[in-house]
């Protein structure tokens, strides 16, 4: 009868301990070379992401900025401090009527006594739904931004009452003598839900601070951020009342985990009242 063969221990394969030590160091020796090339790519890559979000959040203030500062009234543009840019927005404008259709109608901008009412040549409703003038914004005529023609003190501004469409778009006001013919018939209207827009950075972030229901304004900062990690800003405007052409300057520098990004960018203002 024959027995099963049996491997002695001296036949059977493996690895003895020293080998698997030996191995294992080996590998990490390896590891650690192939991590010291691959670090610096790596960093590279994150420093790169880094980069590009803090250059897109920079863009997107900036452009934000922008946009806001081209639709300002003209000579409202200010900055009390370098931090700290305001101005009076609008929504949309348009021109009065200057000479009455029918005697007594009514229908001009009356310039010699308190007016509670005149004509917009055209039709206001044929405007976008967010050009539309609604009760309670505030028409501005011939703003300098001077006193006297100042909408910032309530100078040649009047409170919007009433809208009427017809062949042409009639406006009813708070009783109001405004001081000052505009040379080409002009008005702006400021919108009721924002009547200044102030931009100020302050504890490391941008905020964009909406003041409604009065023209006073010292830089709020309780408005929304619209940009975090802000290292420094600096506003600056070139130009004085009474000039057609402004410009505005705006830096921007924004940090995160000591990756700097700055931008600069000029914005031209128009204010021809």
């Amino acid at each position: 009868m024959r027995h099963p063969s049996r491997t002695t221990p001296l036949q059977q394969g493996g690895f003895t301990l020293v080998e698997l030590v030996m191995v294992i160091v080996i590998m990490g020796v390896i590891g650690a070379v192939v991590a010291v090339f691959m670090r610096s790519p790596i960093d590279a890559y994150l420093d790169s992401n880094r980069r590009a979000a803090l250059t897109d959040t920079a863009d997107t203030a900036v452009r934000r900025m922008s946009r806001d500062v081209r639709k300002a009234l003209p000579n409202s543009v200010r900055t009390p401090n370098p931090q700290c840019l305001e101005f009076i927005p609008t929504r949309t404008g348009g021109r009065y009527r200057t000479a009455e259709t029918v005697a007594g109608d009514n229908t001009s901008l009356n310039f010699a006594v308190a007016d509670t009412t005149f004509n917009m040549l055209g039709q206001h409703s044929l405007s976008p739904a967010d050009q539309q003038i609604q009760i309670g914004d505030t028409i501005a005529v011939y703003n300098l931004g001077i006193a006297g023609a100042s909408a910032y003190l309530g100078d040649n501004t009047a409170a919007v009452t009433g809208v009427t469409d017809g062949a042409e778009t009639t406006i009813s006001i708070a009783a109001k003598q405004f001081p000052l013919e505009s040379g080409s018939t002009r008005f702006h209207v400021i919108p009721v839900e924002e009547q200044v827009v102030a931009y100020v950075c302050t504890g490391g972030n941008l905020h964009r601070t909406v003041t409604t229901g009065s023209f006073n304004s010292t830089c709020p900062v309780s408005g929304p951020v619209l940009a975090a990690n802000v290292g420094s800003c600096t506003f600056v405007y070139s130009g004085s009342d009474l000039q057609r052409n402004g410009l505005v300057q705006i830096q921007l520098d924004l940090n995160s985990n000591n990756e700097p990004v700055r931008l600069y960018h000029e914005v031209h203002v128009n204010n021809s009242p």
